[in-house]
């Protein structure tokens, strides 16, 4: 029998308990929102019920709306799949009903579960329930009503915040705010309920009907210019998203015209959002991001994950500092090696700043911040190594020392000790060729700064353990990261597929494209630096580095570029020093420095590579496109080698770790929506103009000449090295 079902229970009180049960979050499925259908026409018509609970099963009221019906709209463009809820339901069938209903409200209540509770004609809470409607970040907008009912609750102003962050507020400050009326504790959470819901049936409590109130909205002059305001904010912060304007357009219609006059706008508008490429690509990303928990021959074979409770780090730089706080915060015990006291002191100050850091912006506690900083030790030789659960390596790119740490340490630790390393570039059996125990080796790569960044690239070797995967996996979410297996190969999933990405911004500034309007170009686009002022922020020596690691790897698809050296010979190192493309002073913004323009000339005329001389001529698109096709033609590659399991991994892991917009879906997503056609033709056309850089790679070929997606899992032809 399935478990999602919806159950009532008439008490000798009169009063009808609904419970919805549809585990682990009692999401609104469209069988359960048949099932509240029937349950409260049945209740409103039985005699002997006076009053109605709604409640969640399992300590959870409901997580919201069941986002999978979103993918099923997406996939036929068939907007009829989607429920009346907001009128039949929430308005006619709750609020409107004779009978006072009252929500019971525990662990959560968030999107159309907090919004069906809006809908009741009270709300009693448990303690720390999460509350909240985050439809936004979807793409889409509050469709049971939330839009209309939330400002009548809590006021217009909170009611913005809450919807256009999609932060969820803590049931204390709902009950402070009027979103609440009761906090009890969780065991008395049912028998309050129905005493209340009693209670107003006997006209003992208030009966309030949340649409129908305006005491919280203020004059029509100061919601609008509450509206006005946040239009403006929402322009400056969320200038590509169009879910936050439709939002406030659709509040202020409720606002104007009456709280139903704007359920209905609601409604109309939501099911013409929900068909839009931002809510397509950010729902991709949601559903995606949940699939990367499942790893064929790892997740799948009955295997348990072991706690990891010790952690030793070697190098204490920016990378080993960061990977520190993000492990100590989240309370598993570190040893940080490092080469002399000096250097050891300087990792322990930066682990130290970053905990600071994470509590004076409000992310930790004091205390917790206190207890995580108790959690690290400084050492100068391995003798604390001898109970570890784990090793990462965070020294420099350097093959030679990376091979002599790993062979130390396979001695000093004990046998079941996960080996990781967190290069970013290189190849994981170069790095553990004089290793014994190669199952044991794994790469953790960390995106800087590390203890913010949300992706952990794992990286798996052909003869890495499934154990030691799983282990790892679990160690990734214990510390709030996204984990995404890949195959091993030169700069793995994500810096091999984004190599382009820098090379085709220096191809294009050789060609004669200015180099600040590439970055406004892509920053328009979405992303929040532009090519040459991440370049600035990441620091010249990683671009040295891990160019010469692509140069051998990928010689046939190389744009060598003399740019950087030559600023460097002119005493710049971006950000570190101040200088860069950019000038950087503290306390202002990096602003473009026009000195730099002749460095620029000189590089041009090194590389000789303008058409007759002379600078091209390109519209901002193509300068896009000329930037991200050459990225999605080694997504390809590394799509057609069987590097990450399946397409939408590279989609996480382009947006957690290259800050590829969330709402454009990932790479390959949006090479999908741009089409596979557009693409290869661009790329061909530009191949035959500029060379080999551009040349399209032979799956992008055979899925643009067959019409297939490029997410369209692999032929079985394909090498599958992340499956082994």
């Amino acid at each position: 029998m399935s478990q999602s079902k919806v159950t009532m229970e008439v008490g000798n009180d009169g009063v009808a308990v609904i419970t919805i049960s549809n585990p682990p979050v009692n999401a609104l499925a469209i069988p359960i929102i048949d099932g509240l259908k029937e349950k409260f026409a049945e209740a409103t018509r039985r005699n002997d019920v006076k009053a109605i609970v709604l409640t969640g099963k399992g300590g959870r009221f409901s997580g919201g709306f069941d986002i999978n019906v979103f993918t099923k709209v997406h996939g036929t463009g068939d907007v009829s799949i989607m429920p009346d809820v907001s009128v039949d339901l929430v308005t006619n069938a709750v609020e409107d009903c004779k009978k006072p209903i009252v929500a019971a409200v525990e662990g959560l209540a968030l999107g159309g579960g907090l919004e069906f509770a809006m809908g009741c004609h009270a709300r009693i809470a448990a303690p720390r329930t999460q509350l909240g409607l985050p439809e936004l970040s979807l793409g889409v907008i509050p469709g049971f009503g939330g839009t209309q009912r939330l400002p009548r609750l809590v006021g217009l102003s909170k009611a913005i915040e809450m919807m256009l962050s999609s932060k969820p507020i803590m049931s204390e400050e709902g009950k402070k705010l009027g979103l609440i009326d009761a906090l009890v504790p969780s065991k008395e959470l049912l028998k309050v309920s129905c005493a209340w819901a009693l209670d107003m049936a006997e006209r003992r409590k208030p009966w309030l009907r949340s649409l129908h109130r305006t005491d919280k909205i203020g004059s029509l002059s100061e919601a609008r210019e509450v509206l006005r305001m946040a239009r403006l904010q929402a322009k400056k912060t969320a200038p590509n998203l169009p879910q936050h304007q439709v939002c406030l357009d659709v509040i202020e219609e409720g606002i104007v015209h009456g709280g139903y006059s704007g359920v209905l706008k609601e409604a109309k508008v939501f099911k013409e959002i929900v068909l839009s490429d931002t809510s397509r690509g950010l729902v991709h990303v949601f559903l995606a991001q949940r699939a990367t928990s499942k790893v064929p021959n790892v997740t799948d074979v009955g295997l348990k994950p072991r706690q990891v409770k010790k952690v030793a780090i070697i190098g204490g730089g920016l990378m080993g500092s960061g990977i520190a706080t993000a492990l100590i915060v989240n309370n598993i015990f570190v040893v940080l090696k490092e080469v002399n006291s000096e250097y050891l002191l300087k990792g322990i100050k930066t682990v130290e700043a970053n905990v600071r850091g994470l509590a004076n912006r409000g992310k930790i506690t004091k205390d917790k911040a206190e207890k995580a900083l108790s959690m690290l030790k400084g050492v100068l030789d391995y003798s604390e190594f001898k109970d570890v659960d784990m090793v990462i390596e965070a020294v420099i790119e350097n093959v030679a020392l990376k091979q002599k740490i790993f062979s130390e340490i396979e001695k000093a630790c004990p046998p079941h000790c996960i080996l990781a390393t967190n290069t970013s570039t290189i190849d994981l059996n170069l790095i553990g060729e004089k290793m014994n125990s190669q199952d044991r080796l794994i790469g953790a790569h960390f995106f800087s700064p590390a203890h913010l960044m949300p992706l952990l690239e794992i990286v798996r070797t052909q003869k890495t353990s499934p154990q030691i995967i799983l282990d790892l996996m679990t160690v990734g979410k214990v510390i709030k990261k996204v984990p995404v297996v890949v195959g091993n190969c030169t700069g793995f999933a994500v810096n091999r597929t984004f190599f382009p990405y820098t090379q085709g911004s220096h191809l294009l500034v050789n060609l004669g494209v200015d180099a600040y309007r590439i970055d406004r170009v892509i920053c328009n686009f979405g992303f929040p630096l532009g090519p040459f002022q991440l370049q600035d922020l990441a620091g010249y020596g990683v671009a040295f580095a891990v160019g010469q690691e692509y140069a051998k790897a990928f010689s046939d698809r190389i744009f060598e570029s003399p740019l950087l050296e030559l600023l460097v010979k002119e005493g710049r190192n971006g950000k570190n020093n101040g200088k860069g493309y950019y000038i950087y002073e503290k306390g202002s913004k990096a602003k473009p420095d026009p000195s730099v323009l002749s460095i620029i000339e000189e590089s041009r005329r090194l590389t000789n590579v303008m058409p007759g001389g002379k600078p091209i001529s390109v519209t901002d698109r193509e300068v896009l496109e000329m930037i991200l096709f050459p990225v999605v033609n080694e997504a390809c590659r590394v799509l057609d080698e069987g590097v990450v399991v399946q397409a939408s991994d590279l989609d996480v892991a382009s947006v957690l770790g290259m800050s590829f917009p969330s709402y454009r879906g990932g790479i390959v997503f949006w090479a999908d929506m741009v089409g596979a056609n557009h693409v290869y033709r661009s790329l061909k056309k530009w191949s035959e103009m500029y060379g080999s850089f551009y040349k399209p790679s032979k799956l992008l070929e055979e899925r643009a000449m067959k019409g297939i997606p490029l997410s369209a899992p692999a032929t079985s032809s394909a090498s599958t090295k992340s499956r082994l």
